[in-house]
């Protein structure tokens, strides 16, 4: 189904496990390699490429329809509500339970989709891996908090490779099990399976951080006593409470300081707006697959998917090697690029060529993994790590309300009745709209930038707050 792969998150500094942890979690080698390890088994699922025809075939004989509308909104609408209390709750308590939890959650997803039957069994699926999607908040800050701050690009980039990696190798592995091996679609959901449950046995063994980031140092007292009340249960829920409560204060202050750059503030709005559109395709890909290709539409779907993540890794890394005024051209690279997607999804609605349809599927993904890396190091370079987490989870909370609206309006309104391809030339339209809005903003910025580069380009660049102001 393609609901993964999220970007890089980020928090505070750096811990060492100390004595409390086991040899092997020792300093930041440890932590990394096991939470690595969770990454790429929880993220290796070589049945999501195939999940539609999974659940509208005969293992599940769910319609098309009831998969577009009843099924597949779920994750959509469950991450919305989830995504925020997860976030406050993940900060209390120290990340580890969360990381526990997503991995429980992803076990129990996949043996519902499984061995369930239904519809209500499906939504109930999906209801649970929109709990583990949630989770990625502390997936993508656990690793600031256990490792020093000396480690964190490499480790982010371990990280980053390693979920990618995982990705990557379910599809490959899926479409290979389908094409040569001739493995059933029940078997690939048993793999999946196997595959996130070892994943979920990794994460007992990660070492649980001292501290959080939101909390590390706002309260000297608690912090010089972190022992004191340890076995009061009451005492602890109310220091729960009052945590949660001093959080979102810290998180309001922060958001003011962090979105008053213009500059900053255009980064994350195509981060919202990006991810908001990704997930759409990604997520309803295969039911137009099944529209240009009804009667073996599944055939190459693992293969794509694979591809389409390693291309997207490799221009992610790619242009991390570009020397390029980012303050200056920034924001025009992304309106020119959008516009690329756009006509990426366009194509896959006029087609009816399904390898036509695939290439542009591999250009959507390899344009998006491209731009949503710019916008994730320059929201990186000027902010404090602390705050990194903060701005992750606001990005992906708006990202997913505008996804929850877009649902509603194209998929959930019964009046409408769009065919599925009416609705991805509204995502099209979508991505053009946004192209629009920032090939605007970018001739502004590149014209602007050029002409005061001698006596502005430092005025400009305060409207990027350097790491120590935000």
């Amino acid at each position: 189904m393609g609901f993964c792969c999220s970007g890089v998150g980020g928090g505070g500094g750096g811990l060492c496990c100390g004595r409390h942890c086991g040899p092997c979690c020792t300093g930041w080698v440890g932590p990394t390699v096991l939470l690595c390890t969770y990454g790429f088994f929880s993220m290796m699922r070589p049945i999501e490429p195939f999940l539609t025809e999974f659940l509208t075939g005969s293992y599940k004989n769910l319609t098309t329809e009831q998969v577009t509308s009843q099924v597949y909104p779920v994750w959509t609408y469950s991450s919305l509500v989830l995504l925020v209390p997860v976030l406050l709750v993940t900060d209390v308590l120290r990340y580890k339970p969360v990381i526990v939890l997503q991995g429980l959650t992803y076990v129990l997803a996949f043996l519902l989709v499984l061995v369930g039957s239904g519809v209500r069994s499906a939504q109930l699926a999906l209801f649970t891996y929109s709990v583990a999607s949630a989770g990625d908040v502390a997936y993508l800050s656990y690793i600031y908090v256990v490792v020093p701050a000396s480690r964190y690009q490499q480790v982010t980039s371990y990280v980053r490779g390693a979920v990618l990696l995982g990705y990557a190798v379910g599809g490959l592995l899926g479409q290979l099990l389908v094409s040569l091996g001739g493995v059933s679609l029940y078997c690939l959901a048993i793999v999946t399976l196997v595959s996130v449950s070892i994943g979920l046995v990794t994460t007992f063994f990660l070492p649980m951080p001292k501290t959080s980031v939101f909390l590390n140092g706002t309260d000297p007292v608690r912090q010089s006593q972190p022992q004191e009340g340890a076995h009061d249960c009451s005492k602890r829920a109310k220091m729960a409470a009052e945590d949660v409560g001093r959080i979102f204060q810290h998180l309001l202050q922060d958001c003011r300081k962090c979105y008053s750059s213009a500059a900053l503030l255009f980064f994350c709005i195509w981060t919202a707006t990006g991810r908001c559109g990704f997930y759409q395709v990604s997520g309803y890909v295969q039911l137009l697959w099944v529209q240009i290709q009804p009667q073996n539409f599944t055939a190459y779907n693992g293969g794509v998917d694979a591809i389409g993540m390693f291309s997207g890794a490799a221009a992610a890394v790619a242009v991390g090697h570009v020397s390029l005024e980012w303050s200056v051209w920034g924001e025009l690279i992304l309106g020119g690029f959008t516009l690329l997607i756009a006509a990426a999804v366009f194509l896959m609605e006029l087609t009816d060529n399904i390898w036509i349809s695939y290439a542009c599927y591999i250009i959507f993904k390899t344009v998006y993994m491209q731009l949503i890396t710019i916008c994730t190091f320059q929201i990186a370079r000027v902010l404090n790590r602390k705050r990194y987490a903060l701005v992750f989870g606001v990005n992906s909370f708006v990202g997913t309300v505008l996804q929850s609206v877009l649902t509603a309006i194209v998929i959930n309104t019964k009046s409408l009745h769009l065919t599925i391809n009416s609705q991805f030339f509204i995502y099209a339209s979508y991505f053009a709209a946004i192209s629009l809005v920032f090939t605007v903003r970018g001739l502004y910025t590149a014209l602007h930038g050029r002409r005061s580069a001698e006596g502005e380009q430092p005025e400009r660049d305060t409207d990027l707050p350097q790491s120590s102001n935000l």
